[in-house]
């Protein structure tokens, strides 16, 4: 009996092991082998073309002491993940809330806001931007018809980097899903209640709606940071793939790209890649470290 039981139980591990198995593969040699690859190559000067040669930490120290393109492309990064995540999640937000009035045809609409998401990280879209933001693009040709002379947004320094941000912020829809599905588990009693008590719609949104979709809030914003910090393509395409001008678009993926495939310095670019796991690592920390304070659950607790 113990032995039937025995073969039974293998047999039913043998069967998940089964379905588990491409997964399995992918895991060890799609992911976990290449990022061990990608650590030991940090270490050396790759160029691809020769054998890599072990060089320790001289890619991470050059990184941080002497190369001045790193820096700026940090510094564009952090930029344009403060300013398009916020600007993102909010107005992600307030198309959900007018989504959640209970309008007609709302898949419709959904499917409408969510199209953007889906086109919008191609190269074909971001070329069409391109166009649309340029010197002689639509957008200054409207602005031309109520005579207002504008700069070429993609060609000027001041306004490049925000030409990716608008781009960035056109791509809502997953955000905007998101929060319309927890705007919909929000009992309307509560809503009812507090405005029976007297409270008008900001004081019912700030201290009802804000604080029982903190978790969802909290959720949106660790993946925008995630994608935000990775964000290639948009830059790549609306800067020919030169960061310009003058480095204003220099994203740090794209900066991490050039090195690897421009100037084959696949060792310098895998110690790049590293220190882009650190940091989104420590960022989403410090989210998760915060939540405490503000994220608040059905419980009556925080997190």
């Amino acid at each position: 009996m113990a032995a039937r039981r025995v073969k039974r139980r293998y047999a039913h591990n043998r069967a998940a092991l089964l379905f588990l198995a491409p997964w399995l593969v992918g895991l060890l040699f799609l992911t976990l082998g290449p990022m061990l690859v990608s650590l030991y190559i940090s270490f050396t000067d790759y160029s691809i073309l020769a054998a890599p040669s072990w060089v320790g930490l001289d890619n991470y120290t050059t990184m941080f002491t002497s190369d001045k393109l790193f820096i700026q492309s940090l510094k564009v990064t952090f930029t344009y993940v403060a300013v398009s995540v916020p600007i993102k999640l909010i107005f992600a937000l307030l198309v959900a809330m007018l989504l959640n009035k209970g309008i007609r045809g709302l898949g419709i609409y959904r499917t409408v806001y969510y199209i953007p998401t889906l086109l919008g990280g191609s190269v074909a879209i971001a070329m069409l931007w391109r166009k649309i933001l340029g010197g002689d693009g639509l957008l200054n040709g409207l602005l031309a018809m109520i005579g207002i002379k504008a700069p070429d947004w993609v060609a000027n320094p001041k306004y490049a980097l925000y030409s990716i941000v608008l781009l960035s912020v056109w791509q809502f829809g997953s955000s905007m899903i998101i929060f319309l599905a927890g705007l919909k588990q929000i009992p309307p009693e509560y809503d009812e209640a507090s405005a029976v008590d007297g409270a008008g719609p900001l004081r019912r949104f700030f201290y009802i709606t804000l604080p029982i979709l903190s978790p969802v809030i909290f959720f949106n914003l660790v993946m925008q940071l995630i994608t935000s910090f990775q964000s290639f393509t948009q830059a790549f395409v609306i800067s020919n793939g030169s960061g310009g001008p003058v480095n204003s678009t220099l994203m740090y993926s794209l900066y991490l790209y050039k090195k690897g495939f421009s100037f084959f310095q696949m060792g310098y670019a895998s110690a790049m890649a590293w220190v882009l796991v650190i940091l989104i690592g420590v960022f989403t920390l410090l989210v998760f470290r915060s939540s405490k304070l503000w994220v608040h659950y059905e419980d009556g607790g925080k997190s």
